[in-house]
């Protein structure tokens, strides 16, 4: 089974390297995909961090925007983290950028501020306990609907999912904790 990492540019190898490293304990392999011909090898998608407009043009030049949406209704598990769940959002509040609508949820870009208002916080994650999340020009969760929220912070969701769609504010790829990875993958599993 393969998790792919769309690999455009962001915290790619981060991701890469947490399934590489869970590979043996779930028989998964991460695969970087670059175009839909990687797309149809994968049970799972991570859509790491990065810049939204950058992601956002790279899929639509590529043919990968709509192929993706198309895979997610016939059961594709997403995981998009910061820029990531910006893409799968309903409303990205930004022209530049229209979200994918896989989870319905309006979302506000570098809502908590410029590179160097980055920070590290203890959050509680619903049947995953505590998590250091890291927030680099993270995005916020204005609103969620149809979705069950996992976490928040400061009385604002920053990990909401919606059936087979994951939405995270931070980054759980810099964190050394491979909690959320696990699950991600015990999902694409089920």
């Amino acid at each position: 089974m393969n998790i792919g990492i769309l690999n455009i540019q962001g915290d790619v190898s981060e991701h890469y390297n947490f399934i590489k490293k869970l590979g043996k304990k779930y028989n998964v392999s991460p695969l970087m995909v670059k175009n839909n011909d990687d797309l149809d090898n994968i049970c799972g998608l991570i859509i790491p961090g990065g810049e939204s407009t950058v992601i956002y043009n790279f899929l639509i030049k590529n043919n990968m925007y709509d192929h993706i949406i198309n895979m997610n209704k016939n059961g594709l598990y997403i995981m998009g983290t910061c820029a990531g769940a910006i893409i799968l959002s309903e409303n990205t509040s930004d022209e530049r950028v229209k979200g994918m609508s896989l989870i319905n949820i309006k979302i506000k870009r570098n809502a908590y501020g410029r590179q160097i208002n980055s920070f590290i916080e203890n959050i509680n994650i619903k049947d995953m306990g505590n998590f250091n999340a890291v927030f680099i020009r993270a995005p916020e969760i204005e609103e969620y609907k149809n979705s069950e929220l996992l976490s928040e912070y400061n009385n604002k969701p920053v990990f909401v999912r919606n059936k087979n769609v994951f939405a995270l504010t931070f980054h759980p790829e810099l964190t050394g904790n491979p909690k959320i990875h696990e699950y991600f993958i015990k999902q694409c599993q089920e």
